[in-house]
């Protein structure tokens, strides 16, 4: 697997070996040893989910708070998305800046969320199906946001506003400055 560093430390782009004929493809979309061994990083997942949501659906930011906090390798399945890490360690250098990475099912291409990003994507597509691995369970107290629409975060979604489909719920997400609970860069989170 190719693995590509981004300007937030920790948020990897993750490219994987493909094998493809006439027939059609194969590839190992995770590996722990593999994984471990080309990022550095010994992630225990504990947790898989999966999402399908048509044209517009943007959900996020998410996070989970600690000791829940997770890390998250995410993938498209069906579809394409534009997701998004942002940087939510206060303290961090990178604070409050944000990473974007294109999935799709033709790029096959994989985004590694370590803890202490807020967590969000898009379907650029008529309809996608889209994957993730965390490594803790999900705990609906430890639930954290931020607005997708932050006008200090600047995110470029890609699509018109008028075109985002939300839930009540992230309708509801407080701007980062305003968040009263995030993570401090200067606590170990693993």
């Amino acid at each position: 697997m190719n693995v590509i560093k981004t300007e937030i430390e920790g948020v990897l782009i993750i490219e994987p070996r493909v094998f493809g004929d006439e027939r059609g493809y194969f590839f190992e979309s995770y590996n722990k040893e593999a994984f471990a061994k080309a990022t550095g990083l010994d992630i225990n997942f504990v947790q898989d989910n999966e999402s399908k949501s048509k044209y517009g659906v943007l959900r996020g930011l998410h996070f989970q708070l600690p000791p829940f906090a997770q890390s998250k390798l995410v993938r498209v399945v069906a579809g394409r998305v534009l997701d998004v890490a942002v940087d939510i360690r206060r303290g961090s250098p990178t604070f409050g800046k944000y990473v974007t990475c294109e999935l799709t099912e033709e790029n096959l291409r994989q985004f590694f969320l370590p803890r202490g990003m807020a967590h969000g994507f898009v379907v650029l597509s008529a309809e996608a199906v889209f994957q993730y691995k965390c490594d803790n369970l999900y705990h609906p107290e430890a639930e954290g946001a931020v607005a997708w629409d932050d006008p200090e975060l600047g995110i470029d979604w890609q699509i018109p506003s008028t075109d985002i489909v939300l839930s009540e719920k992230d309708r509801r997400n407080a701007r980062l400055r305003d968040a009263t609970q995030l993570f401090d860069y200067n606590t170990k989170l693993y």
